[in-house]
């Protein structure tokens, strides 16, 4: 049996989680069809799912197409939940982005299109909403090529666009589209240009260049009325069938990608498995960053048709729902640990707002939700017992209020959302404290050397002594309390991109503690940051602004008032197209000069870019 695990991505409201439903219903999965405005889809299944009419997090459903089991992942559309879709993508072999006919390609479609081509995964374009007033075929097949760079093929064409009766034809290959092909493949070219290319080695190299994320074919369609699915799921079956990557062996190979609670709180899994497999009673390992725990599985559900889910050992390709882990997390690697770092990097969020009341209650339900989604980070602050949540965006804090109070009838307010500002090591600082020394009342001797690390590396704990130096348990206390040292540095903020090499270490047997190193370490570690200085940073976000081309000037202006620093500008015509970066906080006010700067026809496109000097550094110690 042939598994392939599909995606569904889409700008919100482009129909996503409407043609999963069709999907579903076409394939027999389901009896009855679903909508969206009635709140009775299969993948929308949290209340405040139904209730907004938005995914929230990622749902699995399955169908099948002949021989062809396919697992399909209906993700969020709104760019509050992009990392949700990020850690998505890790698990799929395919995808179908969702574009609609008459909004055509939006700013989200960008950003997820360029996730997908760093990714090389295969993508189908399903055009949505040909039975809308405004919908467009010539003018949305240019948007594709235009601005999302693709290589486009059109699969169908479209007569009475716009209209209630819109129907799709086959659209029988083009000479250009075999020249596009032509320009991917030595050897279709050399037999295009001998003329000895028949329909068979076209739609060969079709399929071909297709998995292989070079080209991708568009079928046009309306979700609502059912029109255009027949072909759509004939070329998931042929264009995405067998694009799943092999693996080396039969071992064990799975990946975490969603965590929720059973009707009993208990933990479940949502796993991927690449190869081996996995069932109940098995013991397995699972790893994360260096760390390596292991566990006894209780039940493996495996999904069958629909929502539903059957008992029973999990095979490459397949994706389980898997109880029993209880230390397990959201981008965990089951069994084997290998290609850790080839896991989608994301950006953590860099908004935080405040959380009232601060009570034990709220901490632990939003731990919990952190727990769901490990990219919200949840702090207390030890002295002031101060609650903070780090989200993505405005959307993000609602829907984390609404759960409180729906899931665990709890009403908390929220603060001013902010920009997170971090710090970083300037240069290299040493300290050591003796245990010798009168200042160190403590039986410890430590040595610590900080230094700046790599842009987005976090921090990178190293030893320069021997691991035999100390009693494993000392080791541990030290490196635990270098990260909860480094939330607070000499400015206040969260250090980062840190770098931190124990040089020396001495003990006294049976005296000295893991408590004395757990003491000390903050003390040595404070002062290397001091001697190494730090410079503050704030967040700031890669922007693409389209306009048209007289409205550049003022729009530049008003960038760099903001503080912008724009790298880029291209006029094609009557539009024009800006790019650069610009301070997180400042974002969401251009956003809302932006309308009046373009008389209403500009689009703005922000992704996570990292950090820069916002603030006057905090300069290394003299001498």
């Amino acid at each position: 049996m042939e598994y392939l695990n599909l995606g569904i991505l889409a700008h919100v409201d482009a129909g996503k989680t409407s043609l999963t439903e069709r999907l579903l219903h076409h394939t027999g999965a389901i009896g009855t069809l679903g909508r969206v405005d009635a709140g009775d889809t299969r993948t929308d299944t949290m209340e405040l799912e139904r209730r907004r009419g938005i995914t929230i997090r990622s749902a699995v459903v399955a169908f099948r197409v002949g021989d062809l089991r396919v697992n399909l992942i209906d993700t969020p559309g709104h760019p509050d939940f992009i990392a949700e879709v990020e850690r998505a993508l890790r698990v799929l072999d395919g995808v179908v982005l969702v574009v609609s006919a008459v909004e055509g390609v939006q700013a989200q479609t960008r950003v997820l299109m360029r996730a997908l081509k760093r990714l090389r995964i295969p993508v189908l374009i399903f055009v949505n909403k040909i039975d809308r007033a405004g919908a467009r075929y010539d003018g949305l097949l240019a948007d594709l090529a235009e601005r999302l760079g693709v290589v486009r093929v059109p699969m169908s064409e479209v007569d009475g666009i716009g209209t209630a009766a819109a129907k799709v034809r086959p659209l029988s290959p083009s000479s250009g589209q075999a020249e596009q092909l032509a320009e991917h493949s030595d050897a279709f070219l050399t037999a295009y240009l001998e003329d000895t290319v028949t329909a068979e080695d076209y739609q060969a190299e079709l399929v071909r260049q297709t998995r292989l994320g070079v080209v991708s074919p568009v079928f046009f369609g309306s979700a609502r009325t059912g029109e255009g699915i027949t072909e759509l799921t004939s070329g998931i079956r042929e264009f995405l069938g067998g694009a799943g990557k092999p693996m080396p062996d039969d071992r064990l190979r799975a990946t975490v990608f969603k965590i929720e609670r059973g009707r009993a709180h208990e933990k479940i899994a949502y796993i991927r498995v690449f190869s081996g497999e996995i069932g109940a009673r098995d013991h397995v390992r699972f790893h994360r960053r260096g760390l390596t725990k292991e566990a006894k599985v209780s039940a493996v559900h495996v999904f069958e048709l629909g929502d539903e889910t059957v008992e029973g050992r999990a095979r490459a390709g397949q994706i389980a729902k898997v109880t029993g882990l209880k230390e397990i997390r959201i981008g965990d690697l089951v069994g084997v640990p290998e290609d850790e770092g080839a896991a989608t990097q994301f950006p953590p969020p860099a908004l935080e707002t405040v959380v009232s009341p601060a009570t034990p209650a709220v901490f632990a339900a939003l731990s919990e939700l952190a727990e769901q989604d490990p990219l919200i980070t949840v702090r207390q602050d030890d002295e002031t017992r101060r609650i903070s949540v780090r989200l993505y965006g405005e959307v993000q804090k609602e829907i984390i209020a609404e759960t409180l109070a729906t899931q665990h009838g709890l009403d908390v307010g929220f603060s001013l959302t902010l920009p997170v500002r971090v710090e970083r090591p300037l240069g290299t600082g040493h300290s050591v404290w003796l245990i010798t020394e009168k200042r160190n009342p403590y039986f410890a001797t430590l040595g610590l050397r900080v230094g700046p690390g790599v842009p987005g590396s976090g921090l990178a704990f190293g030893l320069d002594v021997e691991l035999g130096s100390l009693p494993l348990a000392f080791h541990k206390a030290i490196e635990e309390t270098v990260d909860a040292t480094l939330r607070r540095g000499p400015s206040g903020r969260e250090v980062i991109d840190c770098v931190v090499t124990v040089t020396h270490t001495g003990y006294f047997s049976p005296v000295s503690a893991a408590g004395d190193f757990r003491k000390v370490t903050p003390l040595v570690l404070e002062e290397a940051l001091r001697e190494a200085g730090t410079e503050i940073l704030e967040p700031v976000s890669r922007i693409e602004v389209e306009l048209p081309a007289g409205s550049v000037t003022a729009t530049l202006s008003r960038l760099v008032e903001r503080g912008g620093l724009v790298t880029g500008s291209v006029v094609r015509g009557d539009r024009a197209e800006l790019t650069g970066v610009l301070p997180l906080g400042e974002v969401a006010r251009f956003e809302q000069h932006l309308p009046g700067l373009t008389r209403g026809e500009g689009l703005m496109i922000t992704e996570p870019a990292g950090y820069q000097p916002g603030v006057s550094p905090n300069r290394p110690m003299p001498g």
